[in-house]
């Protein structure tokens, strides 16, 4: 009988800058064993792939394609399905992997997979196709800290070894997957910090970005600034493509940023706007900050012809605020970079997200209980001066009760802790992050008693309530 090894053959999935600079990093770091054959699974899930660049293409991939043995498109090889949409039925699933061990040269070596957002294709795809395949997953944002948004396959979910995130809260552990006993591993922030500084120093990664302050003709990295302050960076996101908040409203939340970081003392600033965002939003900036008089930089395609991350602005520009809505990018900056930052709209957010357990709602939670309000001096000025350091134990009591309020059914040990925390700390401060009917249809602290219940869904004694509100606001 041969004792011969097989192969072994680690896949790679990543559909972001941001989330193959997290590989990258993991990788440096040796947090995946060695492997005969590592390939990149570049999935493009914009919602027209045609006419959006995909990863490899960005400025800065070429500093990152050196970890991977091969670079492959799971465009390509399910065209004409987009990613998002496309699973292989279970029939079929065997031929699938009999056609991708073909088309990938991978014979019969044994396959390990990594991927991201393990809950949705096309993570959810691949790990159907090679059914007996180990899974890794790995977090590049603020998600990883909420739960599993819905009920994973127990094909899928008992097969996940790990799940690897970066350290964005510091002694807060991620509820992703924990009903699966899935232990988390942090990606050390020393390498990702490193692969981010390759990328800021790759050709074509913001060329054209306005001189740092002290950097003469250059653009040095950020050691050696000086102490000269750098301009105020403004990051849109464009969450009403997402249907969060409307267009207006979302224009709005930009010139609050702007109006915000004015007031605060910043005449010059930069606004990265998303990628696909309309350019007359931008247009709105320009008026405004006129009217302000502020000096204003657009990062649109004439200053950079392709996105670059935020964090490659950080080390390129040294950003002297930071202010965004709910962006994991607040968060790099403040852990791993030290920047002020600010933010605005979270209130809205956590007032519009629908259904209760929207994925985005502990990301939202997460911003709005560690960063300050543009618009509240003081708790800025404290921060950037290091305030207090966030008490962990108290941010994952909130995270655990918004968390079981959000996946009852899939995070049922979790209503002690709940239960709890809503007993003891429900205030005007905290009812934001919860919702009463919410509460009431899972029997927890702050319902509506039972015999009450009914108020909520009557008409009349909905209209009445308003027209009380509106005469207290009054007086």
């Amino acid at each position: 009988m041969s004792t011969a090894r097989s192969r072994t053959t680690q896949i790679f999935l990543a559909s972001t800058l941001y989330g193959t600079a997290t590989l990258a990093a993991a990788l440096d770091a040796g947090c995946f064993p060695e492997a005969d054959r590592r390939i990149l699974l570049v999935a493009n899930n914009a919602a027209v792939p045609e006419t959006t660049p995909s990863l490899d293409t960005m400025p800065g991939f070429g500093v990152l394609r050196g970890r991977f043995d091969d670079v492959v498109s799971w465009n390509t090889t399910i065209a004409p399905f987009h990613p998002g949409g496309w699973e292989p039925r279970p029939d079929d699933v065997p031929l699938w992997e009999r056609h991708l061990r073909l088309a990938w040269g991978l014979g019969d070596d044994h396959v390990e997979l990594a991927v991201e957002s393990i809950q949705v294709n096309p993570a959810q795809a691949i790990a159907q196709i090679f059914t007996g395949a180990p899974l890794d997953v790995y977090a590049d944002g603020l998600m990883s800290y909420g739960p599993t948004r819905n009920k994973l396959d127990p094909l899928i979910g008992t097969r996940v070894r790990r799940l690897l995130h970066l350290d964005l809260v510091p002694g807060l552990r991620p509820l992703l997957l924990t009903e699966f006993g899935v232990a988390p591993g942090i990606v050390p922030t020393d390498s990702f910090l490193k692969v981010l500084g390759e990328l800021a120093d790759a050709p074509g990664a913001g060329d054209k970005l306005p001189d740092a302050p002290g950097a003469g003709d250059g653009l040095p990295d950020a050691a050696g600034a000086g102490d000269e302050a750098g301009p105020a960076l403004l990051l849109g996101q464009y969450l009403s493509a997402l249907g969060l908040i409307s267009a207006a409203e979302e224009e709005g939340l930009h010139l609050r940023m702007m109006r915000g970081a004015v007031a605060l003392g910043h005449t010059r600033l930069v606004f990265k706007p998303h990628p696909t965002a309309p350019a007359q939003w931008s247009n709105a900036l320009r008026e405004e900050a006129g009217r302000l008089g502020a000096e204003l930089t657009v990062l649109d395609e004439a200053v950079l012809p392709a996105p670059v991350l935020a964090e490659v602005l950080y080390l390129r520009m040294r950003p002297a605020l930071v202010v965004g809505c709910f962006s994991t990018a607040l968060l790099t900056a403040s852990a791993f970079y030290g920047l002020p930052v600010a933010r605005v709209g979270t209130e809205l957010l956590l007032d519009r997200l629908s259904p209760y357990e929207n994925s985005n709602r502990v990301p939202v939670t997460l911003v709005d209980a560690l960063v300050p309000e543009v618009t509240d001096r003081a708790a800025v000025e404290r921060a950037a001066a290091g305030g207090e350091p966030a008490d962990a134990a108290e941010l994952t009591e909130l995270v655990t009760a918004v968390g079981f309020a959000m996946q009852p059914k899939i995070y049922p040990g979790l209503r002690p802790a709940a239960e709890r925390y809503l007993a003891a700390h429900l205030s005007e401060a905290t009812w934001r992050y919860f919702k009463r009917r919410r509460l009431t249809s899972l029997a927890l602290p702050g319902a509506v008693p039972a015999q009450l219940a009914f108020l909520p869904r009557n008409a009349v004694v909905r209209r009445v309530a308003r027209s009380v509100r509106r005469r207290v606001v009054r007086h």
